[in-house]
């Protein structure tokens, strides 16, 4: 109902694919908020949830909002998901799936990774000299998260290159076509193929790495035990490297061009370090490394007077939740000293990302060790150049000077 003598607004549309949109989100999440909680978009045919309070409602019900019929909007459909990885399966094979995984990812072998990290980063910032231009993304937040991946999975060290070359190919989005493409799905079948056969040198020759004890462990399903397959194995590496890389790199690239912007909240970091690990949970909530995750509805749904029928494609805004005025004061604000209780970026319940723990080490190691190089640094936002795809949202490039 429009106020006499005020101007309509504009339709209320959100696109994922609408590279406009998803350069500038924050009104029209706003308004989708407001407007219409359960957004409908008839054109690629999905319902938007985009409250934090829906959010992470949908995200404690994973069998009626199952991930079993994938989670990336271009592949979702009627058929499951075929392979072994864990963010497209629902209990129980998720359950069995995420237990192994556990035992394998363990808080010590996180932990031990730390001064490692810090070296890196150390390596990669070397470059960066008072007075010029550094590319905060391409030369630091995009490989670190690719050398410290190849590190936990002990890859060799000749390797390493042609491992991140495929890592990178996997992450090529074509224009007009997205992130499922020829080149991506080439790459990717290349790592896969390459990390078969490193895990069977493994499980011939298993040593103390995340690789050995993936094929030296066994899950329980139905009474029955039973380790995973090779291609089990290497669907749980590839999703490892593709989440690792992925959900760092963003989150640093964010951080850079965010600081960078903003004086007063770096400043705050350079006095008081402790601070940085709150700050690592502030940036999440304010940019979500991957705003959108997508689900299938296994039964009838109703919210907010809106009928979701079953087996349908349902959308849940990450990124909107995390700035509903609903659940955080002035969400419109980065506040590095904000104290809240949790966010959604990590998603919630069964499906929270693995890598999380990983993640925020990197993230506060990669902010700890930028902040002792560079205590003051501006980034220029007009030559940075955006990352688009449905799912995930960053920065390719962010120029930064000193």
């Amino acid at each position: 109902m429009s106020v006499q003598g005020a101007i309509d607004p504009a339709p209320l549309t959100w696109d994922p694919f609408d590279e406009a949109i998803d350069t500038d989100p924050y009104d029209i999440w706003r308004r989708m908020r407001d407007e219409a909680p359960v957004y409908i978009n008839e054109q690629h045919g999905f319902y938007g949830l985009s409250r934090y309070h829906d959010v992470e409602s949908a995200h404690r019900q994973p069998l009626l909002f199952s991930s079993n019929h994938g989670t990336v909007l271009e592949v979702m459909g009627p058929n499951l998901m075929q392979g072994g990885m864990m963010i497209f399966r629902d209990p129980p094979e998720h359950t069995a799936l995420r237990s192994l995984v556990n035992r394998a990812f363990t808080p010590n072998r996180i932990a031990a990774l730390e001064e490692r990290i810090r070296s890196y980063c150390r390596d990669l910032l070397a470059p960066w000299v008072a007075g010029e231009t550094f590319d905060y993304v391409e030369q630091f937040a995009s490989p670190l998260p690719a050398m410290v991946i190849a590190e936990l999975l002990s890859i060799p060290d000749a390797d390493r290159p042609q491992a991140r070359k495929w890592i990178d190919e996997g992450f090529y989005i074509e224009p007009g076509v997205g992130m499922i493409n020829d080149r991506s799905i080439t790459a990717m079948f290349n790592l896969h193929v390459y990390l078969q056969d490193l895990l069977r040198e493994r499980a011939a020759n298993p040593g103390d790495d995340m690789l050995s004890a993936l094929t030296q462990a066994e899950i329980t399903h139905d009474g029955v035990a039973r380790r995973l397959t090779n291609s089990e194995c290497a669907d749980f590496a590839v999703l490892l490297i593709s989440a690792g890389t992925e959900t760092v790199g963003k989150l640093l690239g964010w951080a850079a061009l965010l600081l960078g912007e903003q004086d007063d909240q770096r400043q705050i970091l350079v006095d008081e370090p402790g601070v940085i690990p709150n700050a690592i949970e502030e940036l999440l909530r304010y940019e979500a490394p991957s705003p959108v995750q997508g689900r299938w509805t296994t039964d009838d749904v109703e919210l907010h007077g809106v009928h979701i029928p079953a087996n349908s494609k349902v959308l849940l805004l990450t990124g909107s939740a995390g700035r509903d005025e609903r659940k955080y004061e002035n969400a419109h604000l980065l506040d590095v000293r904000r104290k809240f209780d949790h966010h959604v970026s990590f998603g919630f319940g069964i499906h929270f990302c693995l890598g999380a723990a990983l993640a925020r080490l990197e993230g506060r190691v990669g902010l700890e060790e930028t902040l002792a190089h560079m205590p003051r640094f501006a980034s220029d936002r007009a030559n940075a150049v955006q990352w688009h795809t449905s799912t995930v949202r960053g920065w390719h490039s962010v120029p930064v000077t000193s």
